[in-house]
């Protein structure tokens, strides 16, 4: 077992050894464009080059956490942002998953809020007048189509479903040719805000059906509330948040996993989204609350020499 001491010093000497010219290629994958995913990993990604700890960072769009776990078990990507119900369901090989993926996590990052979003001026007030309607949940290989996988069967009711990227969702429903569209992402989220302003929008509770997911699928689930004013013509409405959390393989070497963290820790000010509310973002106290994902030793190592 390597000591405190021995593991800082041995960590400190290899990144002092490190040029710029022969930095570790480091990639997040993230999310798509317009959403907070990939808005998040930018800033971690700059501010991990900033660091100037050994690594070159880049962070990729995607289709986010699904796709994200598949490039990162591929060795296409050495970080991910991925919902904390996807993470232990691939953790398990459960489906959409075939085998168990093992997986290690750096932190718990910030929380997505799940937003069930519908035309301001149309007939859907509750999750079940989308019964036999149209809806987008979620792209494909997003943690929201996992989610609205589960939403549907807790809430027994049988919609239409499409799995559109976030931009053709908007489209599609301020052109009425959808009824709803599920978004995982914080609040406010740009392009729904954006549709907000142009169509008006409303969310729609999902608190009927979080007793029933969280008895199937645990306490990853959470009734959270969408605040008065986080969109235009949005009034205070419960629905459901689920932890994000950055993962990496177990083979990430431990001192680029406690580089990370040190990032995470010290800089974590500066990695939300300007255009956040805040609330949902990443704090120091409770990084380390990675919902049943074990810790990467090496940033349990650095948690550890942080704070005791």
């Amino acid at each position: 077992m390597i000591s405190r001491r021995a593991f800082v010093l041995a960590t400190a000497g290899l990144l002092a050894g490190c040029t710029r010219g022969s930095d570790r290629p480091l990639t997040i994958a993230a999310g798509e464009e317009g959403g907070f995913y990939l808005a998040f990993a930018k800033l971690l990604a700059d501010q991990v080059n900033q660091a100037d700890v050994g690594l070159r960072c880049t962070a990729v769009p995607t289709q986010a956490s699904v796709a994200n776990l598949e490039l990162l078990q591929s060795g296409k990507a050495d970080l991910a942002l991925v919902l904390a119900d996807t993470a232990l369901t691939a953790s398990k090989g459960n489906s959409p998953f075939t085998t168990a993926m093992p997986l290690r996590a750096l932190g718990r990052v910030y929380e997505n809020y799940m937003q069930l979003v519908v035309r301001q001026d149309g007939p859907i007030h509750s999750l079940g007048d989308l019964a036999g309607k149209t809806v987008s949940l979620g792209a494909a290989g997003s943690g929201a189509a996992l989610f609205g996988t589960r939403m549907v069967a807790a809430a027994g009711i049988q919609p239409t479903v499409s799995h559109l990227p976030l931009a053709d969702a908007v489209s599609a429903l301020a052109e009425d040719r959808i009824s709803a569209l599920l978004w995982s992402g914080g609040v406010p989220t740009p392009a729904l805000a954006d549709l907000d302003n142009r169509v008006g929008i409303r969310l729609l509770s999902l608190d009927g059906v979080t007793p029933a997911l969280r008895a199937a699928h645990g306490s990853v689930y959470e009734s959270v509330l969408v605040p008065s004013g986080a969109y235009q013509h949005v009034r205070d409405t419960r629905t459901i948040g689920v932890a994000n959390l950055l993962v990496s393989a177990p083979s990430l070497p431990p001192e680029v996993a406690g580089a990370v963290v040190s990032v995470l820790v010290t800089r974590a000010s500066r990695l939300v989204p300007q255009q956040a509310v805040g609330t949902q973002f990443l704090d120091a106290r409770t990084l380390i609350g990675t919902a049943g994902v074990p810790l990467h030793p090496g940033a349990a190592e650095r948690y550890r020499e942080l704070h005791g």
